[in-house]
């Protein structure tokens, strides 16, 4: 064995994924500069807003990046731990006009913090939660060398521990899109964690069934999954507009069909910088996507979509050069955190998938969103940076 040395921090900082995020960053100036052009946001210039939110981001990630994966380790559980207080103190917290919690269309979601504004709290917890999953798994993994049914179940039992708890507070407020995130996350750190297939294939057809089955409720069982279920109204509505928007042009149906024609009318090559000209609520948030659809057409679109390509072609990169099972499962979860964002945001705009207000990652206004983000990557640039430092390979791999 020998020991390999790399004592310059140029060459252990990932320059490709710090290029990438640049990429997006540019996107993601431009897209928001375009949707802003309406007037309904007034004054406000949330293109330099962004800029400052990026440029705080930066300092995320090289906070994170301080860190090593056994400090992280160390620290995961307090993060999981404060992460649910968070949680709960939202939970409780006053709600309305002035108060510390603020409530948009019904839902409890944001925090009024003096000095730093206003976040929202899941969009942090989201990472914690990956780092407590991954110490769950790492660990449990460290004390059953020898795997087995009995083993595979136990695992299985902490995952579902770790997940219920910020499950159920983040369904409370309730926010679907979410609790689908961690859910993602859940699934794909189980993938890799050697769990025997015997157990994978039963629990993921079920899993299936049970989403087919509350879809097909949602149609023909609504007074049941109401009464019964505790669901509300409004997120059968928001079924229904998926499915058929134009029965409901002025209502939950409205955004999609906007956003679907802004796309559409983007046609091969769009309409050129500024040239927007379709009506999109909120469209430098969850609906950025039909901006560079329209603006920049089906080439522009293919562009952002492909950058998200590479993006996650590197991080599994990363992920599979690790040794250390802690990081490895880190990388996971922000791979399946940042790809679940993606899809599920531009196939809201496509209808592909419901709406869930989800933002789409690095180019999405909002700091909440963005710095979550970046924390996520900051743990990557961690893994690899300090990976690098002390890396023990064989002499036959050199």
């Amino acid at each position: 064995m020998s020991l390999n040395l790399q004592n310059k921090s140029s060459d252990r900082f990932d320059w490709t994924l710090a290029f990438i995020l640049m990429l997006l960053a540019i996107v993601s100036f431009f897209a928001i500069a375009s949707a802003q052009t309406a007037e309904q946001y007034g004054p406000i210039n949330f293109v330099l807003l962004q800029i400052r939110w990026y440029g705080l981001g930066m300092i995320i990630v090289a906070c994170a990046m301080y860190l090593d994966p056994e400090q992280y380790k160390k620290i995961s559980w307090p993060l999981y731990g404060f992460g649910i207080l968070l949680l709960l103190f939202l939970m409780f917290a006053p709600g309305g006009k002035d108060q510390i919690a603020e409530i948009r269309l019904g839902a409890k979601r944001w925090l009024h913090l003096p000095v730093i504004g206003t976040i929202q709290p899941s969009e942090f917890i989201k990472t914690f939660f990956i780092l407590g999953m991954a110490r769950v798994v790492s660990k449990h993994q460290e004390e059953h060398l020898v795997r087995n049914m009995k083993s595979d179940f136990w695992l299985l039992g902490k995952i579902g521990i770790t997940l219920i708890l910020p499950l159920f507070f983040i369904a409370k407020q309730p926010d679907l899109g979410t609790s689908l995130v961690f859910i993602a996350i859940t699934i794909a750190i189980i993938l890799v964690a050697g769990i025997s297939w015997k157990i994978i294939v039963p629990l993921f057809s079920g899993g299936a069934i049970l989403g087919v089955g509350l879809l097909w409720m949602a149609l023909y069982a609504q007074d049941f999954m109401e009464n019964v279920l505790g669901f509300d109204r409004y997120q059968f509505r928001r079924v229904y507009s998926w499915l058929d928007p134009y029965s409901y042009p002025s209502d939950e149906g409205y955004n999609l069909i906007q956003a679907m024609t802004a796309i559409g009318s983007g046609e091969l090559s769009g309409k050129g910088f500024h040239g927007r000209e379709v009506y999109i609520p909120e469209n430098h948030t969850d609906f950025i996507f039909s901006v560079i659809g329209e603006e920049y057409g089906f080439i522009g679109a293919c562009v952002v979509i492909s950058l998200y390509f590479i993006l996650m072609y590197h991080l599994t990169k990363v992920a599979l050069s690790l040794k250390d099972p802690f990081s490895v499962y880190v990388c996971t979860g922000v791979i399946a955190m940042i790809a679940f964002h993606v899809f599920e945001n531009i196939g809201m705009n496509i209808q592909l998938l419901p709406i869930t207000g989800i933002p789409l990652p690095f180019i999405s206004y909002g700091g909440s969103s963005l710095f979550s983000n970046m924390l996520a990557i900051g743990l990557i640039f961690s893994m690899k940076f300090h990976h690098r430092t002390y890396m023990f390979e064989s002499d036959e791999d050199e």
